[in-house]
Protein backbone atom coordinates (compact mmCIF):
# COMPACT_ATOMS: atom_id res chain seq x y z
CA UNK A 1 0.00 0.00 0.00
CA UNK A 2 1.46 3.61 -0.52
CA UNK A 3 1.07 6.48 1.69
CA UNK A 4 -1.52 8.88 1.27
CA UNK A 5 -0.85 13.14 1.51
CA UNK A 6 -3.44 15.41 1.79
CA UNK A 7 -2.33 19.08 0.66
CA UNK A 8 -4.61 21.55 1.09
CA UNK A 9 -4.43 24.83 -0.86
CA UNK A 10 -2.95 22.16 -3.07
CA UNK A 11 -3.29 23.38 -6.72
CA UNK A 12 -1.02 26.67 -7.00
CA UNK A 13 2.01 27.79 -5.42
CA UNK A 14 3.71 26.58 -2.22
CA UNK A 15 0.70 24.11 -1.98
CA UNK A 16 1.15 22.59 -5.57
CA UNK A 17 4.58 22.45 -5.40
CA UNK A 18 4.32 19.88 -1.80
CA UNK A 19 1.65 18.14 -3.56
CA UNK A 20 3.95 17.69 -6.46
CA UNK A 21 6.91 16.78 -4.67
CA UNK A 22 5.33 14.47 -2.33
CA UNK A 23 3.77 12.67 -5.43
CA UNK A 24 7.61 12.21 -7.17
CA UNK A 25 8.45 10.88 -3.14
CA UNK A 26 5.88 8.04 -3.79
CA UNK A 27 2.64 9.36 -1.91
CA UNK A 28 -0.68 9.61 -3.46
CA UNK A 29 -1.74 12.90 -3.26
CA UNK A 30 -5.21 14.67 -2.08
CA UNK A 31 -5.42 17.81 -3.58
CA UNK A 32 -8.04 20.23 -1.65
CA UNK A 33 -8.70 23.44 -2.65
CA UNK A 34 -11.78 26.27 -3.23
CA UNK A 35 -12.63 26.17 -7.18
CA UNK A 36 -13.54 23.70 -9.69
CA UNK A 37 -11.62 21.00 -10.65
CA UNK A 38 -11.44 22.36 -14.24
CA UNK A 39 -9.99 25.23 -13.03
CA UNK A 40 -6.69 23.98 -12.09
CA UNK A 41 -6.57 21.76 -14.73
CA UNK A 42 -2.57 22.92 -15.70
CA UNK A 43 -1.51 22.04 -12.49
CA UNK A 44 -2.95 18.85 -12.70
CA UNK A 45 -2.27 17.78 -15.44
CA UNK A 46 2.02 18.17 -14.31
CA UNK A 47 0.64 15.70 -11.79
CA UNK A 48 -0.35 13.46 -14.43
CA UNK A 49 2.52 13.56 -16.54
CA UNK A 50 4.88 12.35 -12.97
CA UNK A 51 2.37 9.46 -12.86
CA UNK A 52 0.91 10.46 -9.41
CA UNK A 53 -2.08 9.05 -8.25
CA UNK A 54 -3.92 11.47 -7.14
CA UNK A 55 -7.82 12.78 -6.16
CA UNK A 56 -8.82 16.46 -6.60
CA UNK A 57 -11.88 17.39 -3.74
CA UNK A 58 -13.49 20.98 -4.32
CA UNK A 59 -13.76 22.31 -0.15
CA UNK A 60 -13.02 24.99 1.87
CA UNK A 61 -11.08 24.57 4.90
CA UNK A 62 -13.12 26.75 6.88
CA UNK A 63 -16.54 24.80 6.92
CA UNK A 64 -16.76 21.54 8.78
CA UNK A 65 -18.95 19.72 6.54
CA UNK A 66 -16.03 19.75 3.74
CA UNK A 67 -13.45 19.08 5.86
CA UNK A 68 -15.53 16.05 6.45
CA UNK A 69 -15.70 15.22 3.06
CA UNK A 70 -12.24 15.84 2.46
CA UNK A 71 -10.72 13.41 4.37
CA UNK A 72 -13.95 10.69 3.93
CA UNK A 73 -13.31 11.07 0.22
CA UNK A 74 -9.78 10.54 1.25
CA UNK A 75 -10.21 7.06 2.90
CA UNK A 76 -12.83 5.84 0.55
CA UNK A 77 -10.16 6.10 -2.34
CA UNK A 78 -7.08 5.42 -0.93
CA UNK A 79 -7.77 3.86 1.77
CA UNK A 80 -5.93 5.98 4.57
CA UNK A 81 -4.32 9.50 5.72
CA UNK A 82 -0.59 9.37 6.65
CA UNK A 83 0.60 12.78 5.65
CA UNK A 84 -1.48 16.01 6.30
CA UNK A 85 0.23 19.48 4.85
CA UNK A 86 -2.04 22.49 6.23
CA UNK A 87 -1.00 24.73 3.49
CA UNK A 88 -4.07 26.56 2.85
CA UNK A 89 -4.38 30.15 3.83
CA UNK A 90 -5.20 33.63 2.84
CA UNK A 91 -4.06 37.61 3.49
CA UNK A 92 -6.34 39.84 4.19
CA UNK A 93 -8.04 41.27 1.18
CA UNK A 94 -6.79 44.62 2.10
CA UNK A 95 -3.44 45.45 3.95
CA UNK A 96 -4.88 48.11 6.56
CA UNK A 97 -3.05 49.79 9.34
CA UNK A 98 -3.35 47.95 12.46
CA UNK A 99 -5.93 50.73 13.98
CA UNK A 100 -7.73 50.14 11.02
CA UNK A 101 -8.18 46.50 10.39
CA UNK A 102 -11.60 45.30 10.65
CA UNK A 103 -13.24 42.43 12.58
CA UNK A 104 -14.90 41.48 9.09
CA UNK A 105 -10.94 40.68 7.93
CA UNK A 106 -9.45 39.51 11.42
CA UNK A 107 -12.34 36.51 11.40
CA UNK A 108 -11.82 35.66 7.77
CA UNK A 109 -8.20 35.13 7.85
CA UNK A 110 -8.38 33.40 11.16
CA UNK A 111 -11.32 31.56 10.30
CA UNK A 112 -9.39 30.13 7.26
CA UNK A 113 -5.73 29.82 8.43
CA UNK A 114 -5.44 28.87 12.18
CA UNK A 115 -9.12 27.83 12.71
CA UNK A 116 -9.62 25.82 9.77
CA UNK A 117 -6.17 24.42 10.15
CA UNK A 118 -6.81 23.53 13.84
CA UNK A 119 -9.99 21.88 12.53
CA UNK A 120 -8.87 19.95 10.09
CA UNK A 121 -5.93 18.57 11.54
CA UNK A 122 -8.17 17.21 14.45
CA UNK A 123 -10.04 15.40 11.76
CA UNK A 124 -7.13 13.78 10.43
CA UNK A 125 -5.52 12.92 13.50
CA UNK A 126 -8.90 11.03 14.68
CA UNK A 127 -8.71 9.25 11.41
CA UNK A 128 -5.13 8.59 11.56
CA UNK A 129 -6.01 6.89 15.07
CA UNK A 130 -8.19 4.81 13.57
CA UNK A 131 -5.47 3.07 11.05
CA UNK A 132 -2.45 0.56 11.48
CA UNK A 133 0.85 2.23 11.97
CA UNK A 134 2.13 1.75 8.80
CA UNK A 135 6.30 1.95 8.31
CA UNK A 136 7.81 3.71 11.41
CA UNK A 137 5.38 6.21 12.81
CA UNK A 138 1.54 6.70 12.50
CA UNK A 139 1.09 9.83 10.64
CA UNK A 140 2.79 13.08 10.03
CA UNK A 141 1.32 16.43 10.21
CA UNK A 142 3.07 19.62 8.76
CA UNK A 143 1.98 23.02 8.89
CA UNK A 144 3.02 25.79 6.58
CA UNK A 145 2.53 28.85 8.78
CA UNK A 146 4.83 32.38 7.89
CA UNK A 147 7.98 34.57 9.17
CA UNK A 148 4.53 36.49 9.96
CA UNK A 149 4.59 34.23 12.93
CA UNK A 150 7.17 36.26 14.64
CA UNK A 151 7.85 38.96 12.43
CA UNK A 152 5.91 42.55 12.68
CA UNK A 153 3.53 43.67 9.45
CA UNK A 154 1.35 46.28 11.14
CA UNK A 155 -0.76 46.45 7.51
CA UNK A 156 -1.25 42.73 7.96
CA UNK A 157 -1.95 42.20 11.56
CA UNK A 158 -4.78 39.18 11.43
CA UNK A 159 -2.43 37.44 8.81
CA UNK A 160 0.53 37.57 11.62
CA UNK A 161 -1.83 36.79 14.96
CA UNK A 162 -3.07 33.96 12.61
CA UNK A 163 0.39 32.42 11.80
CA UNK A 164 1.41 32.91 15.21
CA UNK A 165 -1.96 30.48 15.71
CA UNK A 166 -0.71 28.44 13.77
CA UNK A 167 2.63 27.85 15.27
CA UNK A 168 1.27 27.21 18.81
CA UNK A 169 -1.49 24.68 17.24
CA UNK A 170 1.72 22.86 15.90
CA UNK A 171 3.80 22.49 19.64
CA UNK A 172 -0.38 21.34 20.82
CA UNK A 173 -0.88 19.03 18.54
CA UNK A 174 2.57 17.42 18.50
CA UNK A 175 2.58 17.24 22.46
CA UNK A 176 -1.02 15.51 21.88
CA UNK A 177 0.20 13.55 19.57
CA UNK A 178 3.70 11.92 20.25
CA UNK A 179 2.52 9.53 22.66
CA UNK A 180 -0.04 7.95 19.27
CA UNK A 181 3.24 7.60 17.10
CA UNK A 182 1.81 11.09 14.77
CA UNK A 183 4.43 13.59 14.69
CA UNK A 184 3.95 17.17 14.02
CA UNK A 185 6.34 19.60 12.11
CA UNK A 186 6.17 23.52 10.69
CA UNK A 187 7.49 25.44 7.84
CA UNK A 188 7.96 28.76 7.92
CA UNK A 189 8.58 30.20 4.41
CA UNK A 190 9.48 33.88 3.63
CA UNK A 191 9.15 36.05 1.00
CA UNK A 192 8.27 33.44 -1.70
CA UNK A 193 7.63 34.32 -5.47
CA UNK A 194 3.90 33.23 -5.01
CA UNK A 195 0.03 35.00 -6.09
CA UNK A 196 0.48 36.32 -2.44
CA UNK A 197 3.35 38.16 -2.85
CA UNK A 198 2.65 39.46 -6.50
CA UNK A 199 1.03 42.46 -5.20
CA UNK A 200 4.10 43.53 -2.94
CA UNK A 201 6.91 42.82 -5.33
CA UNK A 202 8.47 46.04 -5.65
CA UNK A 203 8.98 46.62 -2.15
CA UNK A 204 10.34 42.62 -1.45
CA UNK A 205 12.81 43.27 -4.36
CA UNK A 206 14.13 46.27 -3.09
CA UNK A 207 14.43 44.17 0.12
CA UNK A 208 16.42 41.95 -1.65
CA UNK A 209 18.64 44.28 -3.64
CA UNK A 210 19.22 46.07 -0.14
CA UNK A 211 20.97 42.96 1.29
CA UNK A 212 18.02 42.42 3.94
CA UNK A 213 18.65 38.74 2.86
CA UNK A 214 21.44 36.78 3.25
CA UNK A 215 20.59 34.46 0.60
CA UNK A 216 19.53 37.79 -1.96
CA UNK A 217 16.78 36.09 -4.09
CA UNK A 218 13.19 35.05 -4.03
CA UNK A 219 11.75 31.85 -2.55
CA UNK A 220 10.57 29.63 -4.73
CA UNK A 221 7.80 27.58 -4.01
CA UNK A 222 9.80 24.51 -4.39
CA UNK A 223 12.12 25.33 -1.59
CA UNK A 224 9.35 24.88 0.68
CA UNK A 225 8.57 21.79 -0.69
CA UNK A 226 11.99 19.95 -0.01
CA UNK A 227 11.27 20.72 3.66
CA UNK A 228 7.66 19.40 3.80
CA UNK A 229 9.35 16.15 2.00
CA UNK A 230 11.67 15.59 4.28
CA UNK A 231 9.52 16.25 7.16
CA UNK A 232 6.95 13.66 5.81
CA UNK A 233 9.96 10.99 5.40
CA UNK A 234 11.41 9.18 7.95
CA UNK A 235 14.46 10.86 8.64
CA UNK A 236 13.14 12.71 11.49
CA UNK A 237 11.52 10.32 14.55
CA UNK A 238 13.01 11.92 17.36
CA UNK A 239 11.78 15.32 16.61
CA UNK A 240 7.97 17.05 16.97
CA UNK A 241 6.74 20.39 17.84
CA UNK A 242 9.30 22.10 15.98
CA UNK A 243 10.01 24.55 12.96
CA UNK A 244 12.09 25.13 10.13
CA UNK A 245 12.67 28.60 8.10
CA UNK A 246 12.55 28.85 4.31
CA UNK A 247 13.77 32.20 4.19
CA UNK A 248 16.85 32.84 2.99
CA UNK A 249 18.40 33.20 6.26
CA UNK A 250 15.82 36.47 6.35
CA UNK A 251 15.47 35.18 10.57
CA UNK A 252 19.20 36.52 11.37
CA UNK A 253 19.38 39.54 13.64
CA UNK A 254 22.44 41.03 12.40
CA UNK A 255 24.51 44.15 13.75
Amino acid sequence: MKKTAIVTGGSRGIGFACARQLGRDGYSVVVMDLNREEDYRESLMLLEEDNTEYMYIQGDISRRDDRERAVAGCVEKFGGVHVLVNNAGVAPKVRADLLDMSEESFDRVIGINTKGSLFFTQAVAKQMLRQEVYGKKRGTIINISSCSAEVSSVSRGEYCVSKAGVSMLTKLFADRLAPEGILVHEVRPGVIATDMTSSVQEKYQRMFDNGVFPIARWGRPEDVAMAVSAFAGDNFLYTTGNYIDVDGGFHIQRL
